[in-house]
């Protein structure tokens, strides 16, 4: 475990990790809101410099392993946008929650599994302030065939 006084951005070099530039809007919409102290991203999906890493389903030609890495990257552009909506991510007082989607094949089970990639990373980069509570979805057909998707919601300090 990673010194608990290590800022995320020292935790994030630490593990050999570079946030990505943050991904712009898809659609209609705000890549991030804040209402009343608390910051809300829009999904994330596992994209990398424009790439799309991940695509089809768990349980078809992917594993619970692809997963986990497709969740990790989400979580990774997630954290971006958080950062984008904070300037330092040290003022993060505690990440909420994490809702994750995954497509998959209706057969497959393992889809905690695959969401611990955003759950481990999200706790290694904030440390104690990023344990969070959770929500997965399985979708049969999700947005551009992407793998996974995360949305934070994550309180800042004033």
């Amino acid at each position: 475990m990673l010194d608990e006084l290590l800022t995320p951005e020292q935790r994030l070099e630490a593990l050999g990790l570079e946030l990505p530039t943050v991904p712009s809007a898809v659609g209609d919409y705000e890549p991030w809101v804040e209402a009343n102290g608390i910051i809300y991203t829009s999904g994330q999906l596992p994209w990398i410099d424009g790439d799309m890493k991940y695509t089809g389903k768990l349980g078809d030609v992917l594993t619970t392993e692809d997963g986990y890495q497709s969740f990790r990257i989400s979580a990774l552009n997630a954290i971006a946008q958080l950062k984008s909506a904070v300037g330092e991510l040290s003022r993060i007082k505690r990440v909420i929650r994490l809702e994750g989607s995954v497509q998959a094949t209706p057969d497959f089970t393992e889809q905690p599994q695959a969401l611990n990639g955003a759950s481990h990373l999200i706790n290694e980069v904030f440390g104690g302030r990023g344990r969070h509570s959770r929500m997965i979805f399985t979708d049969p057909g999700m947005c551009l065939d992407c793998t996974t998707l995360v949305v934070l919601w994550a309180q800042v300090e004033q």
